[in-house]
């Protein structure tokens, strides 16, 4: 017999201190994809700041681009975070910690990659189409990411927890 966690998935066998060591090498590498996201966005924005077009914007698209511009760096910086706070806490035995607040800032900079990421689509379209255009798609950009980052992951935790753990427990080996 399997023995199980509380959501019926199977138990690992593993330590505390071998659990802490996986999780946090899973959010490093969670890490790695989401400052590599920022940094392709953020190149982006810097290189149409040079762009002969760029003197085109109106206010609104100006403003839009500011903001963008700093949320790309506030992604760099939480994404940034739990390198720092894993090196002022590194052997003082507070893995747990770093781990609980790897996570935190990780959701947090997936926030403001999604954000950002719908800015820039807005702008874009608002940009090559007009106004309408750009506001329908930061919109749809918004609705599309909330789906597949929230509401699918959300249903399939559901399911799982309903009793269909096979394809969890597969996946989670």
């Amino acid at each position: 017999m399997t023995v199980k966690d509380h959501e019926g998935l199977p138990l690992r066998n593993e330590t505390p201190t071998e659990k802490l060591d996986r999780n946090w090498s899973e959010i490093l590498q969670e890490m790695r994809v989401a400052q590599t996201a920022t940094q392709i966005i953020g190149g982006f924005l810097l290189a149409i700041a040079f762009q002969q077009r760029f003197g085109e914007l109106d206010p609104y698209g100006l403003v839009l681009y500011l903001v963008l511009v700093c949320l790309a760096g506030l992604s760099t910086a939480i994404g940034l975070a739990p390198v720092s706070e894993h090196r002022l806490y590194f052997r003082h035995r507070l893995k747990g910690r770093v781990v609980a607040a790897g996570n935190r800032f990780l959701i947090a900079q997936l926030v403001v990659i999604a954000l950002l990421t719908a800015g820039v689509i807005g702008l874009i379209f608002d940009f090559v189409l007009g106004r309408t255009a750009g506001v329908v798609a930061l919109i749809a950009a918004l609705a599309v990411l909330t789906v597949t980052w929230i509401v699918l992951p959300r249903i399939r935790v559901k399911a799982a927890q309903a009793g269909d753990n096979d394809e969890i427990a597969d996946a989670d080996s």
